[in-house]
Formats: C-alpha cells, structure tokens, sequence
C-alpha cells in the first residue's frame, strides 16, 4: 500500500480521485472535488476539442488545486489533440483509459505529466506497469458506464493488481463511504475513485432527476447491457434501458447498440432528465446513496469515519486474540 506517495504524488489532501465520466464532469464538478481535498477530473469522452478546453478552463478558474484530464484513448475521435490541450493548460494529471496506454505514457511523461492508466485485469495491471504507468486504477465490473467483458469483480480485482505491481493502486467500481474506502485499503488500494457516488452531490451540474433516481435506487437496480456483444456497459434501470435489455436478448447488432447508447442519448439522460428517450450510468453502488451532501461534507464525513471504523476493526481484531490466546 503506498497511500502517502499517492497523496504525495497528485498533490491532493484525501486519496480520493473523481471518475472520467464524459459528459457529466463538468469543470464545476471537477474543481469541487479538487477543492475538497481529492482530483478532480475532466472526462474527455468523446467531446470536441473546444469543450475539453472550455471545462478545463473552468476547473482552472474554481481551483488552485491540481486536477486531471481522462483520456479514453481508443474513444476519443483526437487523444493527441487533448493531450496538446492538456500541456497547453498545464494539467498535471492524465488518466488513460479504453485503450492501449503504452504508446502515450512516454509522450505524457516527456511533458512532465503524472499518468494514471485504467485496468480491469491482472495481465492489463502488469503491462501498464511495465509501461511506465505513476498510478493504476483497478476497475471492477461493480462501476457504471463502460466496463471490461471479462467483469471481474473490485473485490477479486484490487488484490490482485497490489500484489503485482509496485506502483499505487486505486480501487474503482462500487465505493460509495468510509467502508468503501476503509475496505478498498485493506484489500491493498492505496486510495479509491468514485463516479456514480459524485453524481448525487451538490455540484454536480446534471439533472435533478438523475440524482433523485439515485437517491431511491437499490443495488439491483442497474441493468448491464452489451454483454451479447461485448460492450459491457452499467447503467440505471429504467423503463427505456430495460426494453433496450430485452431488445438485445433477442438480438441487437453492434451499430444498434452504439445508436441506442450514444453520446446524445446519455446527455439526454443525465443533462436533460428525459429518462425516456436517453440513458443515465449508475454502478451497483447506487444502492448505497442516501443524500446529496456538497463534495466538501462527503469527504470529510468519509475520512473521519474511516477511523473509527479502523478503531472497530483493531477493537474486533483484539478480541480475536483474546478469544485465540
């Protein structure tokens, strides 16, 4: 576990990093993280370039404080383009995902850039790592959007990953509060990232209704969809993902698939609350989501009660020697 090179690393008060998100992680959102002790982070999905460079400018003027920029590199229609934005802007985290990250990791660092890589396997840990990857986020299928068809778990998947590498480790997918966090450390994470908890916080400039369907979601309320043609992707269930559910058990193509879970569908969703006609992402972790707290109070509520549940946790242990000895 390396918690203290993490925080030492990207420049942050709590090991607590924001998930890429596309279109949801505005440059509000990615500053009030970053102002509440975590990273922020500016998802660029699939947006133009004038967008990425809009957000990022926006995070810049909220915060003084570092944040990233994710970068899906086999999604985004011009990944060299972010990254010239990203040196223009100064951005010192980048974090690489959807795709082979050797061939940017040396570019990154060759312009003095912190590089966090996103991976889903042992094997993909290892080679990323190998790569020159600073930081890995283990991502397990619990999270929402899109997500690895091998769906490994973050519980199987964070051990694994710590023990193979040298390098911090981040736990991804289905963390929501300081038990989360506690367990993620005790699994060998150096630090947790969070997506689907962030939406329903004050800052988060999306929908109303989004947040409220996450505030009454149980933890079997998300539907996987893509699974028959490989493009595991979580999100909400709803009556609109439910039919496409349907849909594709008796049968979807590729290009239906992409058509019916397109970037305007999800901003429909998630922006404009038209849960009809678009989708919304949510993980497993939904279920767990109780209020809408600023970023602020989540993050310290969650730090102060990871230690006193690591006081439970070495009260339990005692009693365990007791009872032993």
């Amino acid at each position: 576990m390396y918690t203290r090179r993490l925080i030492d690393t990207l420049g942050i008060r709590y090991p607590i990093i924001q998930g890429g998100m596309g279109n949801v992680s505005s440059g509000e959102l990615c500053a009030a993280v970053s102002e509440a002790g975590g990273l922020g982070q500016i998802g660029a999905g699939t947006l133009p370039l004038d967008e990425v460079e809009r957000r990022i400018v926006v995070a810049k003027q909220l915060t003084r404080n570092p944040f990233g920029v994710n970068l899906p590199v086999n999604i985004h229609p011009d990944p060299q383009g972010v990254i010239e934005l990203i040196q223009t802007h100064d951005v010192p985290v980048v974090s690489l995902s959807a795709g082979n990250p050797s061939p940017w990791i040396p570019r990154l660092h060759r312009i003095g850039k912190t590089v966090m890589v996103t991976v889903a396997s042992e094997k993909h840990a290892v080679k990323a790592a190998e790569a020159g990857a600073d930081i890995l986020v283990a991502e397990g299928v619990e999270a929402a959007g899109k997500n690895s068809p091998l769906e490994i778990t973050t519980m199987v998947l964070v051990p694994l990953v710590a023990r193979a590498v040298r390098v911090p480790v981040v736990a991804a997918g289905g963390i929501a509060d300081a038990n989360g966090l506690v367990a993620a450390l005790a699994l060998g994470a150096s630090g947790v990232q969070m997506g689907t908890r962030l939406i329903a916080t004050k800052e988060a400039l999306v929908n109303l209704r989004y947040k409220e369907a996450l505030l009454h979601a149980t933890e079997s309320d998300t539907l996987v969809l893509g699974r028959s043609i490989g493009r595991i992707t979580r999100v909400l269930a709803t009556p609109r993902s439910k039919e496409l559910y349907e849909k594709e058990q008796c049968g979807m193509s590729l290009s239906e698939f992409e058509q019916a879970l397109s970037e305007d569908s999800h901003v429909r969703g998630a922006l404009e609350g038209l849960f009809e006609v678009g989708h919304v992402n949510a993980g497993q972790v939904a279920g767990a989501i109780k209020d809408i707290p600023t970023m602020q109070e989540l993050f310290d509520r969650m730090i102060k009660a990871s230690f006193d549940i690591n006081q439970m946790i070495s009260d339990g242990l005692a009693d365990l020697n007791v009872m032993g000895g």
